[in-house]
C-alpha cells in the first residue's frame, strides 16, 4: 500500500491501454458508494480505501453523501507514528503505509473534517505528492532520537512541516451552515469505530482467535480475527448481499492483477495454443512467472487456480503474497462463464482504465491474495460472529 504511487507520466501511459476484451460481466450485487478519488503520488491507499468505506457506511445508514478528508486522518497518523518511533528509539515505522484500523484510531483521537475544509494539499500541482514531506519528517525524527529528547522546538518543527505541506488544521469550521469542531463533526456522523472488525485467514494461528498480522504496515500492532478461508469468503458475500461494503487489503504485485485491464485473476498458465511443438517444449520449461509474462494478454478467460488454505498459506510463507494495497469492495459480478468476481473501487483516479477506476477481482484471486478484510460487525454471518464472540 506504500508501493503504488503514480505520477502523471504513468497515468498518461496507462490511459492509452484498453480494458480487457475477453470478459463480459453481469452485475450480481452493487452497493451505493461515493465517487472514485486519486491518492496520486502518495502511499495513502489505506486511508483512501477506509475513508471510502466509511462514506459508504454513511450512505447505508441514511446519513447522506459525504466527502471526508483523507489527509486530515493521514496527518494524525503521521503524528502518532513520530511519537511511536521516538519511544522505540528510532526503530518504529514512519512509512506512508498503514492498515484500516489506523483510520479508526486517528478518528477517535482527532475526529474528522470534510474534504472541502481540509484538502491536505498546500503546494503547487493540485495533486497529492508526499515524497519531499516524508524525507523532511524522517530527518526531524532522526534528530529527536539522536538528541534523546523532543524539545518544544522539535514539536514546533513537526507542526510547521505538516502545516507547510498539508495545511493548518482548523479548530472550528462551518459546514452546511453549522459550526463544528473536528470532534463534534465526527460525533454528528454517528459512526462508531468499535463496530468495525478486521478478519483474516491463515493456518499458522488458531481459528476464531485474534492475532497480530505479521506485516510491516501493522505498526500499531493491532489484532485481526482469524477464520477459515471458506468463512472469510462467506462473510464477504454475506456483507455484499446485505447492503454492506468491504475494505480489502492484499497483494497487487501479481501478473494477474491488471488495473489497466480492470481485472485481477489467478490463472493456471498451461496454454500452449499458437506454439509449435518445439516452442511448446521451451515454454513448458519456463517458470510460472515467465509463462504468465508471455501469454497473459487478458483477451480471453483463463482457467484459475483452485485455492485451498494450504495454497494460500504457502503464498504468505514464501513472501509471494505480500501486503501491498488497500481497496474498497463494493459489489460482485459474474463473467460469461458464471465465475464470480468482486467489484472493487481503487484510489488511482478514473483515467487509468476504461472502467471508471474500478476493477473486478476473481474469487480465486481474492482467496489467494487477501491479507485481511474489514467489515461492520453486523455484516458477519451470525454463526461466525458467535464463534468469534463479537
Amino acid at each position: 500500500m506504500k508501493k503504488y504511487i503514480f505520477g502523471s507520466a504513468a497515468i498518461f501511459l496507462a490511459s492509452l491501454s484498453a480494458s480487457a476484451q475477453g470478459y463480459e460481466f453481469t452485475t450480481i450485487t452493487d452497493v451505493p458508494v461515493t465517487s472514485v478519488k486519486n491518492q496520486a503520488s502518495s502511499g495513502t491507499c489505506w486511508c483512501f480505501a477506509t475513508t471510502s468505506f466509511m462514506e459508504a457506511e454513511l450512505l447505508r445508514k441514511g446519513k447522506g453523501e459525504y466527502d471526508l478528508s483523507e489527509m486530515y486522518i493521514v496527518r494524525q497518523k503521521l503524528l502518532s507514528q513520530l511519537d511511536d518511533n521516538f519511544r522505540r528509539r528510532g526503530k518504529g515505522n514512519i512509512g506512508q503505509g498503514s492498515l484500516s484500523h489506523t483510520f479508526m484510531n486517528a478518528y477517535k483521537q482527532a475526529g474528522i473534517v470534510p474534504e472541502e475544509v481540509y484538502t491536505g494539499i498546500n503546494y503547487e500541482g493540485g495533486r497529492h505528492n508526499h515524497g519531499e514531506m516524508m524525507s523532511v519528517l524522517h530527518a526531524v525524527a532522526d534528530a529527536g532520537v539522536k538528541n534523546k529528547k523532543r524539545s518544544p522546538q522539535y514539536d514546533r518543527v513537526v507542526t510547521a512541516v505538516l502545516d507547510s505541506y498539508l495545511g493548518e488544521t482548523p479548530d472550528k469550521f462551518t459546514y452546511k451552515g453549522k459550526e463544528y469542531t473536528p470532534k463534534s463533526f465526527a460525533e454528528s456522523l454517528d459512526l462508531d469505530m468499535d463496530d468495525y472488525i478486521e478478519l483474516t485467514s491463515f493456518t499458522h494461528k488458531p481459528y476464531y482467535k485474534a492475532f497480530e498480522l505479521e506485516v510491516p504496515d501493522n505498526w500499531e500492532h493491532a489484532k485481526q480475527y482469524n477464520v477459515p478461508l471458506d468463512e472469510l469468503i462467506e462473510t464477504l458475500d454475506y456483507a455484499l448481499d446485505n447492503g454492506y461494503t468491504v475494505c480489502w487489503d492484499g497483494d497487487v504485485s501479481e501478473k494477474g492483477f491488471s488495473h489497466v485491464n480492470a481485472v485481477a485473476i489467478n490463472p493456471e498458465v498451461t496454454d500452449l495454443s499458437g506454439y509449435s511443438k518445439e516452442d511448446s517444449i521451451e515454454f513448458a520449461k519456463k517458470n510460472e512467472a515467465q509463462r504468465l509474462e508471455e501469454v497473459l494478454k487478458f483477451e480471453k478467460i483463463y482457467p484459475e487456480v483452485k485455492v485451498t488454505p494450504q495454497v494460500r498459506q504457502n503464498g504468505y510463507e514464501t513472501f509471494v503474497t505480500t501486503d501491498d494495497h488497500l481497496m474498497h469492495i463494493t459489489g460482485s459480478v459474474k463473467d460469461q462463464n458464471g465465475t464470480k468476481y468482486y467489484k472493487t473501487k481503487n484510489s488511482w483516479g478514473t483515467e487509468r482504465n476504461n472502467n471508471g477506476g474500478y476493477l473486478n477481482m476473481s474469487e480465486s484471486y481474492v482467496k489467494a491474495k487477501t491479507i485481511y478484510i474489514m467489515v461492520h460487525k453486523d455484516a458477519i454471518p451470525k454463526e461466525i460472529r458467535k464463534k468469534l464472540k463479537v
